[in-house]
């Protein structure tokens, strides 16, 4: 016998208990791989069931109240689209079974079923599940797909640098997930646009695919380097041993720009931005290429190759602040640890501390980080106290700390205070979302067609955030939960009214009067018409 956490889980749904008690005594289910999940008397008992826990297969007879086989199967599928549906039935009806087979359930029974044919279909299904999860662990195949989609996932992340989107300590892991050695002294960033001319009839992306197999082929054995497609065009990272290549980088672009006018028949334009010491600040590097790429129109020159230093040339005393400074310390403070946050805003602080930050850009970089903050804190509608402890504009502080020190410290009690806030925050927002929901069940509950998707909508959050929420703070599932509230109102109007179990039934949300009965005798033990005459009896004395 397997181990019972290797079972498959078999739900049983048929209107007739007797013949659930068979059905479940009929076959060694554990020793066909499957263990009885539960069962229930009809469809919508069975979605309640498949809702709240996991199930493989459900086996279902097609004739029951409420909700028929056929139905469950359509839903079961639209909502568990890996689940198993095995349909049986008295009736050797074909229409039946063509409906069965366009729900794509993997038997069709006709009753009475023998022990031999449950236990051949079931040996099918287990044989079919074992090869699912066989085949979705098999490693070999894992790592053939993962080695054939490599490339491209090394693009995505190379652009993500290069836009600043993936940054410090999350890049350089990523790089080495990824089978990516950049490891250089020193990177620049160019970016190469060929314009097509008007004799060539071949598309422009066809002849970005040239240019790009152009570029690699005369790139392969001349210097270290990476490139990838970015839109209409192709960014070449050079990895430099010293800023000295500089010569060299201009030289290749040139040439690369050149055989591509004689091979390629297109005008191509090379663009370069600084040379960067760490691959972390390529970002700046490719900005400053897209803003030479700017001018490649209003340049009159011989030259296709534009350098971000010949047009746009910076003091040589000065240094970039990268943006991804700031985005480093706003993830560390939404997502991480005080240790994290520390750590970025340490990275942050010795980035100030470079000899060649002039005191405006000290400014600058302060005062944009603190915007990023208060961005944050409108979002939560928080006002400048909340966020920074003053209630003076926060920049004023600035030039008040007599060492870098402790601006750190200052900076680090903000973030701790935001992140404390952040959680805080949070909390009370699922709170509020579960009261909010209560409330509109409590509002709705006599609607029939209440459902969570229509909760959803009304209150604007997707259906997996609302279940994992409401469960957690409720306590119960929202099936289960506007059951328990129909229920409780349905035992009020049986006490203070003399109406008929029907009209109460609408009147908490059952069309089906008998489905109602059935759900009120499942929670209390005895039908509604019972549960009435008791409460009587118990308040006669």
């Amino acid at each position: 016998m397997e181990n019972k956490n290797d079972l498959y889980h078999l739900l049983l749904v048929d209107d007739e208990a007797d013949v659930l008690q068979v059905m479940k005594r009929k076959i060694d289910w554990e020793a066909l791989g499957f263990s009885m999940a539960g069962t229930a008397e009809n469809g919508q008992e069975a979605l309640e069931i498949a809702e709240q826990t996991h199930i493989d297969v459900v086996l279902t007879d097609i004739k029951m109240p409420f909700m028929d086989g056929l139905t469950l199967c359509r839903k079961l599928k639209e909502n568990y689209r890996n689940m198993k549906v095995v349909i049986y039935s008295g009736f050797d009806d074909f229409e039946f079974a063509r409906e069965a087979i366009h729900l794509e359930a993997e038997e069709y029974l006709l009753k009475p079923i023998s022990s031999k044919d449950l236990t051949e279909v079931f040996r099918k299904i287990k044989e079919s599940l074992d090869q699912e999860i066989a085949e979705r662990r098999n490693l070999d195949r894992l790592n053939e797909y993962y080695q054939k989609s490599l490339p491209a996932m090394q693009e995505q992340l190379i652009i993500s640098i290069l836009e600043g989107r993936t940054t410090g300590e999350r890049a350089r892991s990523l790089l080495k997930t990824y089978e990516l050695n950049l490891e250089s002294a020193c990177y620049a960033a160019a970016i190469i646009r060929g314009n097509q001319n008007s004799r060539t009839e071949n598309p422009i992306q066809l002849l970005n695919l040239s240019l790009m197999n152009l570029i690699q082929d005369y790139l392969r054995d001349q210097i270290r380097y990476y490139c990838v497609n970015y839109l209409d065009q192709i960014v070449i990272i050079f990895l430099l041993e010293s800023q000295e290549e500089l010569s060299d980088v201009l030289y290749h672009l040139e040439q690369i720009c050149k055989i591509s006018g004689r091979m390629l028949d297109m005008h191509t334009t090379a663009a370069l931005g600084q040379i960067v010491d760490d691959l972390m600040n390529i970002t700046a590097s490719f900005q400053e290429a897209g803003n030479a790429m700017e001018y490649r129109a209003i340049i009159s020159s011989d030259s296709q190759v534009i350098y971000i230093n010949d047009i746009e040339p910076r003091p040589q005393a000065s240094v970039d602040l990268p943006e991804y400074n700031y985005q480093e310390i706003l993830r560390a403070v939404k997502l991480g640890d005080r240790d994290g946050t520390s750590k970025a805003i340490h990275q942050f602080i010795d980035t100030l501390k470079c000899k060649a930050v002039t005191p405006r850009q000290y400014q600058i970089a302060c005062v944009e980080l603190l915007a990023e903050f208060t961005k944050i804190g409108r979002a939560y509608q928080l006002d400048i106290q909340d966020i920074f402890g003053i209630d003076r504009m926060p920049w004023q502080e600035i030039d008040h700390f007599s060492s870098l020190d402790e601006l750190e410290n200052w900076l680090l009690d903000i973030c701790t205070n935001l992140r404390r806030i952040l959680r805080h925050e949070r909390k009370d927002s699922s709170l509020r979302l579960a009261e909010k929901a209560r409330k509109y069940i409590e509002e709705h509950y006599a609607e029939s067609d209440l459902s969570a998707d229509t909760l959803c909508r009304y209150l604007n959050v997707s259906a997996a955030y609302f279940s994992t929420v409401f469960k957690r703070e409720a306590g119960l599932g929202f099936a289960a939960y506007l059951t328990k509230v129909r229920l409780e109102h349905a035992v009020q109007l049986l006490m203070s009214t003399e109406e008929k179990t029907y009209v109460i039934a609408e009147a908490v949300g059952y069309m089906e009067p008998n489905y109602f009965s059935y759900v009120f005798k499942k929670e209390y033990g005895i039908s509604p018409t019972k549960y009435r005459t008791r409460l009587k009896k118990e308040e006669n004395g």
